[in-house]
């Protein structure tokens, strides 16, 4: 039976993220020659500072959860208010992606006990980097559940590269900074491709949305029978 397109890219856009997160993870467990390449990256990158250090705390729980929270709020307004069947489906979504990043990363770094680079205190437990994976679902869930609700194509666009520089500058602050090596921030974005990906089916298959509430069947039609401007968004 063939595999339909959709199903292709879908496949794609989680196998690919699951394979890298599996190597990079087989990798520090081992101590293969990928921690070599990525110690002496480490090497290359860190230079402890005050933007470093600023940039880093955008992957803070009490900096990007708050964020997520308003859109999710937005997202579940916006969707009861256009009568959208199960509008609290892509929000609980959204919600239940950004818990799953302590649930996963938590037994994660317990297991691969991976220490610190040298810029901060001795200790394990780095892999993979929780700021990242916070980062990644709450901007990205954010932004993917914002688009589809947003009509100018300028805003869209800015909302994609707003995301995107405030995952990217987290990422390049926890390396920068020395609280992460480059592979436990790659790791944490496969981890987030594949939460984002769940969030974005689950917006994808929520049914369209139904006569705004006050607006009467009988008056989707105008007097000549054809369909009113007034239908509210779908």
């Amino acid at each position: 039976m063939p595999v339909s397109a959709p199903l292709r890219a879908l496949s794609v856009l989680v196998g690919l993220p699951v394979l890298l997160f599996a190597l990079i993870t087989w990798q520090v467990v081992a101590d293969g020659p990928l921690v070599g390449v990525d110690e002496r990256l480490s090497g290359a990158l860190v230079h402890p500072d005050r933007f470093a250090e600023l940039l880093s705390d955008l992957g803070n729980v009490q900096v990007a959860v708050p964020v997520l929270v308003v859109a999710l709020t937005y997202v579940a307004w916006h969707g009861r208010v256009a009568g959208v069947d199960l509008w609290w489906l892509p929000p609980l979504a959204g919600a239940l992606a950004m818990v799953l990043v302590p649930a996963l990363v938590a037994p994660l770094k317990e297991w691969t006990d991976r220490p610190g680079t040298p810029a901060v205190p001795p200790a394990t437990g780095y892999y993979p980097s929780g700021h990242t994976a916070t980062a990644v679902v709450a901007y990205g869930t954010a932004a993917l559940l914002l688009l589809g609700r947003l009509r100018s194509p300028a805003v869209r666009r800015v909302l994609v590269v707003l995301c995107a520089v405030l995952v990217l500058g987290t990422s390049y602050g926890l390396v920068r900074r020395g609280y992460h090596w480059p592979l436990d921030v790659v790791a944490s974005w496969c981890l987030g491709v594949v939460l984002l990906t769940g969030v974005r089916l689950v917006d994808r298959r929520t049914p369209p949305g139904r006569t705004p509430r006050g607006v009467s069947r009988s008056t989707r039609r105008s007097s000549s029978g054809t369909p009113s401007s007034s239908n509210g968004p779908s």
